[in-house]
């Protein structure tokens, strides 16, 4: 099955220090300058010397953070204010080029910081990020609403035509141009003032709600007192549940911690129909119960702002805004899409139910299908009709083995890469490893970290960014990173993983592939700076490899006898891949559609009660099938409340559409070769934002994307609806 909606880019919490984050600017910010002896002390204001300027986790504390922040906002204001009253007439360098180097320091830092909050925070910094977040977005919002620096680019932008400038330079100009009008650059000046307002107030909801999410589901993990409470765990599954007990002080229980999704993966296994459900409502009640943690109030706040701020703007929603500069280009576009697949995907989904139902009836259950009761019983339905046993498979998904035989040997057969792991690179918690990649001429491209384990501290999900963004301009190469939440053993336990964490391994390095080849000039238009329904695009082509039959041969080996899996179970996996689609492909739409219902909203029109709007918002997308939840309630959506997917949700599906046909395309020209993973690596992987992404697309397929290979891929059959 392909999990490919999981991908949070750039979750650093605090807004980009470089001006390419477009996050609307605000003028009033004061940095208190440092004491000299905290700078003199502080790793940050030296660029690091480490391998690839790799951040100096050995020195960083935690108090460096917030004095670096300080300072690096003080400095990326001092730079700008120059370049803004500067007397000689506006240039490309003088002006666009002095741009993407201001900033430097607050570069370091928030691109450090932000990494460090998503996957290992703590007390201080939590503290730190409520603290200084408001600042941020003050610090953008001087630099976006400064009409005399606004003046500067736009006269560069007005002249760009006549200038002797290349393709990069041109698309720079043109971002940098977008991005202060988007912000509010043209604005009147009361206009600019309440703009300044919505997002200092944005930043401090976006704080709020990731610190609820967090505690609320570290809260509602499953706690039992006997282990037949989770009956149909594995022994070694049961061993990890009373370790994450024990790390939690609760001596003589077991802990079952929630994964980031509405649905939860021990669902399938537990036999104890009342813990799946207990399970389940935890999982769904994690930010609605009405205490500290609730996040109803400040998603409702969020859609208000958003949805006056596009007012602001001259959008009708905050969608409208969001997609202007998107390949989807208006919400009704994308809706479209979601909204034709609805029937097939729904259609399947209701026959999956019936399917079950008809196994429970033949158990004597004597209950309804409920969604608690889906994976479980999707689990048997698989069992019995491909006779695969998610058990069965585990033992040859060994996640180094994985990693090394499997990531790491298809990206050595597409692009001729090899890694080394280094042990002298210091990192943020132990269970982080770092690989130095190295390019098919053997130099050195960019240093990789991988943070696979769950921790209580760390944000669900799975995502990729960076520390470190390539630019010939700075001469940096890239420094990037994936974090996921799998569980982590028992001591002494091998760490082995279900189907779908494998894909989400190979999903998060594809767009480590997308950081790794950039290969641009300016830093703005580096790597996965692209629209938000391409960035998706790259990851999950990547996804197609882990079932090709050379690298799935080369990994899927036995943990403790090194024997490959065997060619009937091979086999029943393949067969399987179509398996349990409509819920899939349903829980996926429910969820995009839900992000839209939000986000089309007028001013005005924020529904007080949550929990009825989001109801009646799914039965008017007529994606209301009861016993498949959307993957993400309202209220402990992450990706669209403090991820950078608002209105984007959609992106996964959209993209969908781009990676299926882009892997039809390698089966028509001879699969896993060189030469096409060159091909799709200039044409694609290298380019950044440096040229429209449906001209990228088109050039490397020779036509527009086709959605019939996404319809084939997960066994669907086209609608009347869909366009082909």
């Amino acid at each position: 099955m392909k999990q490919n909606y999981r991908h949070r880019l750039a979750l650093a919490l605090l807004p980009a220090a470089t001006l390419a984050a477009a996050c609307a600017p605000t003028a009033t910010t004061t940095s208190t300058a440092p004491a000299p002896a905290a700078i003199g002390s502080n790793p940050f204001f030296v660029e690091s010397t480490l391998p690839y300027h790799a951040p100096r986790f050995d020195l960083i504390r935690n108090e460096d953070y917030q004095v670096a922040l300080e300072e690096g906002m003080r400095q990326q204001l001092a730079e700008i204010d120059a370049i803004a009253k500067q007397t000689a007439p506006p240039t490309f360098e003088n002006t666009i080029v002095a741009m993407e180097k201001a900033g430097a320091l607050l570069t370091r830092v928030s691109k450090t910081f932000g990494g460090v909050f998503g996957a290992n925070t703590n007390d201080t910094l939590q503290k730190i990020q409520e603290i200084e977040a408001p600042k941020l977005a003050a610090t953008n919002d001087a630099i976006y609403l400064n009409d005399q620096l606004y003046q500067r680019v736009k006269s560069v932008y007005d002249r760009r035509q006549s200038s002797d400038l290349n393709p990069e330079q041109l698309a720079l100009i043109e971002r940098y141009n977008r991005d202060f009008v988007r912000a509010g650059a043209q604005l009147s000046e009361a206009d600019k003032t309440r703009i300044k307002a919505i997002n200092q107030e944005q930043s401090k909801l976006s704080t709020d709600f990731t610190n609820k999410l967090l505690a609320g589901t570290k809260v509602g993990a499953l706690v039992v007192d006997n282990p037949s409470q989770l009956a149909g765990l594995t022994d070694d599954e049961i061993k990890t549940a009373a370790e994450a007990a024990k790390q939690r002080g609760l001596t003589g229980k077991w802990v079952v911690p929630l994964r980031n999704t509405t649905q939860q993966p021990s669902q399938a296994e537990l036999t104890n129909r009342a813990t799946r459900q207990k399970l389940f409502e935890l999982s769904t009640l994690r930010t609605a119960r009405g205490d500290s943690n609730d996040t109803k109030s400040t998603i409702r706040r969020m859609a208000e702002l958003r949805a006056e701020k596009a007012k602001l703007l001259g959008y009708p929603n905050w969608a409208a805004y969001v997609l202007q500069t998107q390949g989807a280009k208006t919400p009704e576009n994308a809706i479209k899409l979601l909204t034709d697949l609805v029937p097939p995907a729904t259609a399947r989904a209701r026959t999956e139910a019936a399917d079950m139902q008809k196994l429970i009836d033949s158990q004597n259950g004597g209950f309804k299908l409920q969604p608690w009761d889906w994976q479980y019983y999707a689990e048997q339905v698989r069992k019995a009709k491909y006779d695969l046993d998610e058990s069965q498979i585990m033992p040859y998904f060994e996640l180094n083995n994985v990693l090394q035989n499997g990531v790491f040997f298809a990206a050595n057969r597409l692009y001729g890469l090899t890694f080394k792991e280094r042990h002298d690179i210091p990192v943020y918690s132990p269970d982080v490893r770092t690989f130095e990649v190295f390019d098919a001429n053997g130099q050195p491209l960019a240093l990789f970290y991988f943070d696979y384990f769950k921790r209580d501290n760390k944000q669900g999900g799975a995502w990729m960014d960076q520390f470190v963004d390539q630019s010939a301009l700075t001469g940096n190469k890239p420094v990037v990173y994936n974090v996921a939440n799998f569980t982590k053993p028992a001591p002494g336990q091998p760490a082995l993983l279900t189907y779908d964490d494998v894909t989400t391994m190979f999903h998060e390095f594809g767009h480590g592939l997308h950081g790794m080849f950039s290969h641009v000039q300016y830093p703005t238009l580096s790597g996965t700076n692209v629209p938000r329904d391409f960035v998706e695009f790259p990851s999950q082509f990547n996804e197609h490899w882990a079932l090709d039959p050379a690298v799935f041969a080369n990994y899927a080996k036995h943990y403790q006898t090194g024997a490959p899996m065997p060619a009937a179970l091979v086999a029943k996996i393949k067969n399987s891949q179509t398996f349990n689609q409509g819920f899939a492909m349903t829980e996926l739409l429910a969820a995009s559609l839900l992000d839209f219902a939000w986000h089309t909203l007028a001013p005005g029109a924020v529904p007080t009660d949550v929990d009825a709007f989001e109801s009646t918002s799914l039965k008017r997308f007529n994606v209301d099938v009861p016993e498949v939840p959307p993957r993400y309630h309202s209220t402990y959506f992450s990706h669209i409340w403090d991820g950078g997917y608002s209105a984007g949700y959609y992106a996964y599906t959209w993209s969908e559409v781009l990676d299926d046909d882009a892997f039809a395309w390698f089966r028509e020209h001879g699969g896993l070769t060189r030469a096409n993973g060159d091909r799709f690596r200039s044409m694609i992987l290298s380019r950044g934002g440096t040229a429209d992404a449906a001209t990228l697309y088109r050039n490397f397929r020779g036509r527009d994307p086709s959605v019939e290979a996404l319809l084939e891929q997960r066994g669907l059959k086209p609608a009347d609806s869909i366009a082909k």
